[in-house]
């Protein structure tokens, strides 16, 4: 560089060691989306109007021109504020005027400059300038060369990823001696950010400059490597996908030339004919049409016809209109019922009731019947029987705990493995539309942020909207309203109500022993020999035996442990005929224990003598009726009550009522008014693990407080139910005929029942009654009267009497 000796011109020494002038007041052209470096030759397509202006003035006096890049290439008339301060003095070599009033120029970089002033801004921009003056390298150390080899290798690697290098590439990086050009050359031909190109240019260092674009080429080969092997594949990929479609097209022509249809015209007839023999509504057969259209027009190993092709498959195997022919013959069903099923004649007899309003009226749309009981008292088994009696299908899904509605309703199409709900997945598993369909554990659904089943099961179970059930994946109205549909469930409480209220319950409660053993010989002890591969001959069971394991190895409402318990002595056997002993076996009550142990439980009750201030309440639980004692005690303090045995808030209100009631009346039991003074009172209800709840053990938490207060045992064969009042009287409860039975189970003789319960007399078994004496009351004074203990010759006397 030389300084110039006059004011208004910049001399500038050019590579050939010629001295030029260059104005220092010169045109500005804005350039975008680009940043000229010096010596660089690049053609510009003008065609903003201020640029045009600039360039025509430029031409007109001598052709230099200033390129300074803005720093928003969106900006059609940039101020001075969005373009760059440093810039390159550019040479117009050449001009061509377009018809449109563009320009097109090829302009040459000469020298780096720094715009100082904005002379003229209206017209277009002409600005004030002074060079920028490098740094000079006077000599190239062996750092500095080492940085320019690696530049020139990373250059040459870039360029032949790209499929860019040439010989004559090569010759022009080997013969620049000079860091600066070297850099300027390979950063104009970098495809870099306009800041960071920007960065380099106002870099004055040429060798700092130069080890900037060493960083950035590194950068770039990583990245342009990448996109090699990401561009490679994509090629392998295309060119097997070509290779599989002209091998296909092939196999077409092969097959179109013997006569024969290809696989994907094949499959297309094959969905015509299956779309024709549905029998669908006429929205399915619409979509199933339209769908078809879809999957011929795709490629057949496509992810999208994959999807349409499940589609189509659940769409044509829905029975839409295939039917099992229903045969109802009361006699006939009542027979299935008695052989499948013993007792239960009031569950049995609604069923019939059921199956004869279906074949008077088989349109008729009929209720939900909901079997509600404790587990293993035939609510499963029940349905089997009744799908054989109408000679239908038989479907059974378990709901308990199901949280998603779309295991009811099914999930949207637009996710990934997304299948029917379970209720058409049933249907379409029996391939009929009017099955007997089980639901399970109805009592056990739940609900999250996914949604509520028991919500969607609404729609489903209402015999007023079934018709038009919709599922989100088939996404067509499908008609339920010929299903029968049957729910179970342990309990009513968790039910919503809105679904209870769609279902007609019909209770089992459970069985007496007496009923247990018959079913045992007739039903259980079959089947586990059977599946035990035994034969009749080589085992036998005594009545005696079969009561044992009943009484003392179960307790239960159902049969389901029973069943597991025989099932043990069959295994046992079947061990021994393995190893090589012969029968036959017979087990009695005096081997029992070899095969089943110690015994678990003991109906004698836990009690083995009366005892004063405890009593025998009665509880009603999932698994059937259990006693429930109550233990009551008196200890020196200040007149509190303290309740132990993690009692619920209504039964800790039923101990307050009966401390109240035998505070109230301490001197109709002999005791002072001002006993309760300094005495604290403790209530304690074993199985202090398990919660309890419920108003039915009031008159039992009071007759056990009273019996401490009089100093009087209380019958322990004696059991008690109902809820007292401040005044004395006994209120009804529910759950009588479950809790009798779990009292029998127990060894109760006589149960104390509020005289409004005396209706539910009429659900107890006669063999029950029998047993188990009745005494309806309305006060409490009446229950202390049976409770209490007489003289033994009495208590004795009670014991026989018997009370249907």
């Amino acid at each position: 560089m030389a300084k110039t000796d006059r004011n208004d011109l910049i001399s500038i020494i050019e590579k050939n060691d010629n001295i030029i002038d260059i104005p220092k007041t010169l045109p500005l052209m804005p350039v975008r989306d680009v940043v000229i470096f010096t010596d660089m030759l690049l053609p510009l397509f003008v065609g903003r109007e201020k640029s045009v202006r600039a360039v025509e003035s430029a031409v007109t006096k001598d052709n230099y021109i200033m390129l300074a890049t803005q720093k928003d290439s969106g900006l059609e008339d940039p101020g001075a504020d969005e373009i760059y301060r440093v810039g390159t003095i550019g040479r117009i070599l050449r001009m061509l005027k377009l018809p449109d009033g563009s320009v097109k120029a090829l302009v040459q970089g000469i020298a780096k400059a720094k715009i100082l002033k904005f002379v003229r801004k209206r017209a277009f921009y002409i600005v004030k300038i002074e060079t920028i003056l490098e740094s000079p390298v006077k000599k190239i150390n062996v750092e500095t060369e080492a940085l320019m080899r690696s530049v020139r290798e990373y250059s040459e690697k870039i360029l032949a990823l790209r499929g860019e290098l040439t010989g004559d590439v090569g010759s022009i990086l080997e013969n620049i001696n000079d860091p600066g050009k070297l850099a300027d050359l390979v950063a104009s031909n970098l495809r870099l950010k306009i800041n960071e190109s920007q960065m380099l240019l106002e870099s004055i260092d040429p060798v700092k400059r130069l080890k900037k674009v060493n960083n950035m080429l590194c950068r770039e080969v990583e990245l342009s490597s990448i996109q090699a092997k990401i561009q490679s594949n994509v090629r392998d990929e295309i060119s097997k996908t070509q290779r599989d479609y002209f091998l296909r097209e092939q196999v077409r022509a092969i097959h179109k030339e013997l006569g024969e249809q290809d696989e994907k015209a094949q499959e297309i007839a094959d969905y015509k004919k299956r779309i024709k023999r549905a029998g669908m509504s006429k929205e399915a057969k619409k979509e199933g049409q339209k769908q078809l259209k879809r999957i011929e027009q795709m490629h057949p190993d496509s992810a999208e016809a994959s999807v349409v092709r499940t589609y189509l498959d659940w769409l044509v195997d829905l029975p839409w209109s295939k039917t099992t022919k229903e045969d109802i013959n009361i006699k006939s069903a009542k027979k299935i019922l008695d052989k499948d099923h013993y007792s239960l004649d009031i569950v049995k007899d609604r069923i019939l009731e059921h199956l004869s309003v279906r074949k008077l009226n088989p349109k008729t749309k009929g209720s939900i019947l909901c079997f509600v009981g404790p587990p293993g008292v035939g609510k499963t088994s029940l349905g089997r029987s009744i799908a054989s009696a109408m000679n239908r299908k038989f479907v059974r899904i378990s709901l308990g705990g199901i949280h998603d509605e779309a295991e009811i309703r099914g999930h949207r199409r637009t996710y990934i493995g997304a299948l029917p709900g379970r209720i058409l997945q049933g249907l379409k598993q029996c391939g009929t539309k009017n099955p007997v369909f089980m639901m399970d554990e109805i009592d056990k659904l739940g609900s999250d942020f996914r949604g509520d089943p028991s919500a969607a099961l609404l729609e489903a179970l209402d015999p007023e909207q079934n018709f038009e059930f919709s599922d989100h994946y088939i996404n067509l109205p499908f008609d339920l309203s010929k299903v029968m549909f049957i729910l179970t469930a342990n309990l009513t409480d968790t039910i919503p109500s809105a679904l209870l209220d769609r279902m007609e319950v019909i209770t089992l409660s459970g069985y007496t022993e007496e009923e247990k053993k018959i079913i045992a010989r007739t039903y259980l002890l079959p089947r586990q020999i059977k599946e035990n591969g035994l034969k009749s001959k080589l085992m036998t069971i005594s009545d005696g035996v079969m009561l044992q394991l009943i009484t003392q190895y179960t307790a239960e409402a159902g049969l389901r442990n029973l069943e597991r318990e025989i099932g043990r002595i069959c295994r046992k056997v079947a061990r021994k005929i393995a190893e090589g002993e012969k029968g036959p076996f017979h087990i009695t009550r005096n081997n029992l224990q070899k095969y089943m142990g110690v015994p678990k439980y003991y109906p004698e009750m836990d009690q083995e003598e009366s005892q004063i201030g405890l009593s025998t309440g009665l509880a009603w639980t999932q698994a059937g009726g259990e006693v429930l004692y109550i233990e009551a005690s008196f200890i020196k303090g200040k007149g509190e009550l303290i309740v132990t045995g993690q009692l619920g808030d209504v039964m800790q209100e039923s101990a307050r009522a009966a401390v109240s009631y035998a505070r109230a009346n301490l001197g109709s039991f002999g005791v002072k008014n001002n006993f309760f003074d300094n005495i604290d009172v403790h209530i304690h209800v074993p199985a202090g693990a398990i919660p309890k709840d419920g108003p039915s053990a009031g008159i039992a938490m009071a007759t056990a407080l009273i019996s401490v207060l009089m100093n009087k045992p209380i019958c322990k064969d004696v059991a008690m139910t109902g809820e007292i009042t401040l005044r004395g009287r006994v209120l009804p409860i529910g759950g009588l005929k479950e809790k009798a039975l779990g009292a029998l189970r127990s060894g109760i003789r006589t149960i104390i029942i509020p005289e409004k319960n005396k209706k539910d007399l009429v659900e107890i078994p006669k063999n029950v009654k029998r047993k188990i004496r009745f005494v309806p009351v309305k006060r409490m004074d009446e229950v202390l009267t049976v409770a209490m203990e007489k003289e033994r010759s009495q208590k004795s006397k009670v014991r026989g009497q018997g009370k249907d």
